[in-house]
């Protein structure tokens, strides 16, 4: 007896044009709103001439990381380095781009991870969406990107977005249930609203896990950009693709030299960021 021919991806075709044929508008209405934050945050880093940015980048890695001084100059020495490469400005680009990314996943994602922790239900639901999400080859999800935005910066966030998503969650609903359960009792104990035992106990525990989720989100936003250059994106992956697409050893490794340096300055500055247990 042969088993019946499946076409998954058929059906997932359908749906995929079914979504871009109904919910149209909507996607236009999010596409001209993630193009405006895009822009709007490029252009915002792109005001001040590099020097003054990377004195002024410098001097707030210093002070947010309690006077840190070697990651200050670290920062200041490969911002500097970017910029003699002549790459400053498809840098502020890819940055844009990575922090409009985290900013969409870490709005969505922390609430739905307190969500996740706080249900069963919705945590049993979520998880094999998520699985889906990280197991899934990145490349594929750059398609039904195209579909519903064409090419550009929108798609390649898009496609971001959901490649990063999952520790955000997986890492907010982590911290919240390894509040201990003493505290809790004891919040409990005086008459605490749920409202406010997750903004005053749980949050507070949970700073710590939920920032690595921070920290994992940008850094896989960043390992994103090269892939998201092969729909449009604009950057330092854009970069990189080209010098592929030309066997251009130099302008490949300058191009990655400086997607690393914005990379290590991140992760620098998240981890140092994040209160000690």
């Amino acid at each position: 007896m042969e088993m019946p021919d499946l076409n998954i991806g058929e059906g997932v075709e359908l749906v995929v044009y079914w979504i871009d044929d109904h919910f149209g508008f909507f996607l236009d209405i999010f596409s001209d709103f993630v193009d405006i934050l895009i822009s709007g945050l490029r252009d915002g880093l792109m005001f001040l001439p590099p020097l003054a940015f990377t004195v002024i980048t410098a001097l707030l890695v210093y002070f947010l990381t309690k006077r840190m001084a070697g990651l200050a100059v670290g920062t200041a020495a490969g911002f500097l380095l970017i910029d003699s490469m002549n790459l400053w400005d498809l840098a502020m680009e890819t940055l844009a781009l990575v922090l409009s990314s985290a900013f969409i996943v870490l709005a969505v994602g922390i609430p739905l991870g307190i969500l996740v922790a706080k249900s069963e239900i919705a945590y049993q639901i979520t998880k094999p969406i998520l699985d889906f999400m990280q197991t899934m080859p990145s490349f594929v999800y750059l398609i039904p990107a195209v579909i519903f935005f064409g090419l550009g910066n929108v798609p390649g966030l898009v496609a971001t977005v959901v490649f990063a998503m999952p520790p955000a969650i997986r890492l907010t609903n982590l911290g919240i249930r390894q509040v201990p359960v003493e505290l809790v009792e004891v919040a409990d104990s005086f008459g605490t609203t749920p409202m406010q035992k997750l903004l005053k106990v749980e949050l507070p525990v949970a700073v710590p896990t939920i920032m690595a989720g921070v920290n994992q989100c940008i850094m896989l936003s960043l390992s994103m950009v090269v892939i998201a250059a092969m729909i449009g994106a604009r950057g330092l992956g854009y970069q990189v693709l080209v010098g592929i697409q030309r066997v251009d050893i130099g302008q490949g490794f300058e191009a990655g030299l400086a997607i690393v340096i914005i990379a290590i300055v991140l992760d620098r500055l998240t981890q140092n960021l994040t209160p000690k247990k």
